[in-house]
């Protein structure tokens, strides 16, 4: 039934929170959300994908926090890059992205910050919630 549906959507949207996360093995807060956002997303260990980013940032002559270099990583494992809505570019947080993605894996690029969202929830060391969300990256072909 399209109305059932409509309702288990309407309910999935307003279940979203923040989900505490912090997969860094000595619990760093500092310098890592690439590496921790990652982690969260793909499902490898933070060993992993701190050493896979390295050398992507070694190959490309960057930093692996630079956004060249995880995108590139991301790139290779099949994700694509889409920009946020452009209809309130300066006031389009988080939490409005959770809203409208209540369901699917998000890597969402903020200023100077990554975060995940997995089922609009969104996964971080911290709230983030409020923060801009400038693009994203979602795995195939998915708008």
């Amino acid at each position: 039934m399209a109305s059932e549906r409509s309702l288990r959507v309407w309910l999935l949207k307003f279940k979203m929170a923040f989900i505490p996360y912090n997969p860094n093995p000595h619990g760093r807060f500092v310098g890592d959300c690439t590496v921790r956002a990652i982690c969260k997303l793909t499902g490898q260990d933070w060993d992993s994908v701190f050493v896979s980013t390295f050398i992507e940032g070694f190959q490309l002559k960057n930093m692996p926090s630079g956004n060249e270099v995880w995108g590139s990583y991301l790139a290779r494992l099949g994700y694509v890059r889409r920009f946020a809505p452009d209809t309130c570019p300066y006031c389009y947080r988080v939490k409005d992205f959770c809203q409208d993605h209540p369901t699917g894996s998000y890597l969402l690029a903020l200023d100077q910050h990554v975060v995940t969202v997995v089922n609009g929830d969104y996964y971080d060391t911290w709230d983030s919630g409020n923060e801009i969300v400038i693009y994203y990256w979602t795995k195939g072909r998915e708008t």
